[in-house]
């Protein structure tokens, strides 16, 4: 096997480990790009003068907005919320791209956030003539793109949109709807469908319907924001907004789950592809196909499908978890490419230790292997991150560089590899331990000259053979001359990092 395939061989047998690592880097940098975005919000309001009391109804839109997309990144979600800062009438204070308008009342209490929530179109109407307006009521509505009936007039401004008031008013304010409902049903029932439509719309957080939503916030809370964003001294982590408060395992899981099943998809294209081709080739040859050749690679590229999702599920747990902060905050500086190779190196020693103890391999094989995958890993991790900042397209940059990094690093590997052992053989050095100088003679070589070889007992049977007639055959000697033979031995490799007497 040349040294282009052993890097291609060593790229996909480490395929889910470089998936793992780019999918994990990615899942965490959006998280941290929604919180750093919520505290740059937050900062614009440094300065200013609004009283507390005003000012925590634009601090409020800007906290369930960007929570909900902190939760919509945790949880891997494309959903995501806007704060509108339109003053049009009865418009929406956040937009979601997922279908949903919210409107936001933090008020002084529950019943007073409920009632502007459910205010009808009439009402506002006449808040608006009690105020100096000067237009009737068709240039009220035409004004405002409504259309010109008398049943519109009792709807609420609001109507289909999700209205969001404090968490500690939700119980009080939907007593106070649901009150408001009895009384309405049976004295005015025009009144009635506002209030109850405006019940089946209340929340205290933002939702999406698939199990994204925002962090539900209280007044005082939002009375405490609005201090400290005036003064330009928030910090997020007192109110649990930190990757290491909000990281939770089911996160971890699903993403150790994404990653496992993209890697063993990939990595049983990628093994299925050349062998698949032979086939093709064979049938083409012979007009027939190798069923069991077909049968052998069936089950070789499920298996590396099972070993890919099993390796790409793991480094992508390890990564988030100790980026995350959830291991505890030394683990967090440590480069996720490092975790994700230790993770696959630390498998794969554990798979060549049960060869090892199987026979199948010896210590000297266990450790080669490791050094080799080791400083292949490092060039393979180092040609990824390089092209990553070339190749700004994500997981593909940095692949491509992966896969040159491993054929780099092989052919720097093997070429240093037989450097070494060509100065162990001609030094007689065992580099540190590494190499094995062995002085025995082989026991072909000791039965050539002559010495016997001690050998274990062997059962042997008698075959019965039928007596069989043969013509004499007339036979003359052969004179020879005596030959004295001579065999020169030099040192070899004669095993994995090991060096002896070869012909």
């Amino acid at each position: 096997m040349n040294t282009f395939n052993k890097g291609y061989k060593f790229f996909i047998d480490n395929l889910e480990r470089d998936y793992g690592i780019n999918l994990s880097e990615n899942y965490l940098k959006n998280i941290n790009l929604e919180i750093e975005k919520f505290e740059k919000e937050l900062s614009n309001f440094e300065g200013f003068k609004t009283p507390n009391k005003q000012l925590k109804g634009d601090i409020a839109e800007f906290w369930h907005s960007n929570t909900f997309n902190i939760n919509a990144a945790l949880k891997d979600s494309r959903n995501r919320a806007y704060t509108d800062r339109s003053h049009e009438f009865a418009s929406p204070d956040i937009k979601g791209n997922f279908g949903k308008d919210f409107g936001l009342k933090y008020y002084r209490n529950g019943e007073e956030g409920v009632k502007a929530q459910s205010l009808s179109i009439f009402q506002k109407f006449s808040e608006y003539k009690a105020k100096g307006g000067k237009e009737n009521i068709e240039e009220f509505l035409k004004n405002r793109n409504l259309s010109n009936n008398d049943n519109i007039l009792n709807d609420p401004i609001y109507k289909g949109q999700i209205r969001v008031i404090p968490r500690e008013q939700l119980e009080e304010a939907i007593k106070w709807l649901k009150r408001k409902i009895n009384e309405e049903s049976s004295k005015r029932s025009e009144q009635f469908f506002r209030y109850q439509e405006t019940l089946k719309l209340l929340d205290d957080r933002l939702r999406d319907g698939k199990g994204v939503e925002s962090i539900p916030l209280s007044t005082e809370e939002a009375l405490k924001l609005s201090e400290l964003s005036k003064l330009g001294n928030v910090d997020l982590k007192n109110f649990g907004i930190n990757i290491e408060d909000l990281m939770k395992y089911e996160y971890i899981i699903q993403q150790g789950f994404r990653a496992g099943l993209s890697s063993a998809i990939i990595k049983m294209v990628l093994e299925v592809t050349p062998k698949l081709y032979s086939v093709i080739e064979y049938l083409i040859k012979t007009g027939e196909i190798d069923k069991e050749e077909l049968k052998k690679n069936g089950f070789a590229t499920l298996l590396s499908g099972a070993k890919g999702f099993l390796y790409g599920s793991l480094s992508a747990s390890l990564i988030i978890s100790c980026k995350s902060g959830i291991y505890g905050n030394v683990l967090k500086t440590i480069d996720s490419s490092v975790i994700g190779a230790i993770s696959v190196i630390l498998l794969n020693t554990i798979k060549n230790s049960y060869k090892v103890s199987k026979g199948e391999m010896n210590n000297r094989e266990l450790v080669n292997e490791l050094i080799r995958e080791m400083f292949i890993s490092s060039c393979s991790l180092i040609g990824g991150g390089i092209t990553q900042g070339v190749i700004e397209i994500p997981i593909l940059g940095f692949m491509l560089g992966s896969f040159m990094g491993a054929v780099l690093g092989t052919f720097i590997y093997e070429t240093s590899y037989n450097a070494i052992i060509s100065y162990c053989i001609d030094s007689g050095f065992a580099f540190f331990g590494l190499v094995e100088q062995n002085y025995e003679l082989s026991k072909e070589i000791l039965q050539e000259i002559g010495i016997k070889v001690f050998e274990y007992e062997k059962f042997s049977y008698n075959k019965f053979e039928h007596k069989k007639f043969k013509f004499k055959k007339f036979s003359y000697n052969k004179f020879e001359y005596n030959k004295i033979k001579i065999k020169i031995l030099r040192r070899g490799v004669i095993g994995v990092n090991k060096i002896g007497y070869v012909e």
